[in-house]
């Protein structure tokens, strides 16, 4: 999977907004983080990989324990980093809804309302 494919993944989402370029490359809803492709380095890209929230921490610790994500740099509890070569395109649909599922859920309950109106709604 490349960036752009991820990229594309995220968009459609209600109130997503790419952030950066920058010190750091994110997806956000409501102004919190969903995705974030990390410190931007000239010397490298950071396109490779992405970190993505969990519902909960011990759904990341199994997917790191299982070899399904990896553990991320800098992020602690139930977040994951996923290797964007190899990644499975439905794997990583999944990975980004539940990311974005549980910031926007985490939101104030005034900051939901500002946004539009998911599917389910």
């Amino acid at each position: 999977m490349t960036r752009a494919e991820f990229d594309a993944l995220c968009a459609p989402h209600p109130g997503a907004v790419l952030s950066g370029p920058g010190e750091l490359d994110a997806w956000k809803v409501g102004g919190k983080m969903f995705a974030c492709f990390g410190h931007v380095d000239t010397r490298a890209t950071n396109d490779d990989h992405v970190v993505v929230r969990c519902a909960d921490a011990d759904m990341a610790r199994m997917l790191i324990e299982t070899g399904a994500a990896g553990k991320p740099a800098y992020f602690r509890g139930a977040w994951v980093r996923l290797d964007l070569p190899g990644l499975d395109p439905d794997e990583a649909a999944h990975r980004v809804a539940v990311s974005y599922d549980t910031i926007r859920a985490g939101l104030t309950k005034k900051a939901q309302a500002a946004l539009p109106l998911r599917e389910s709604d």
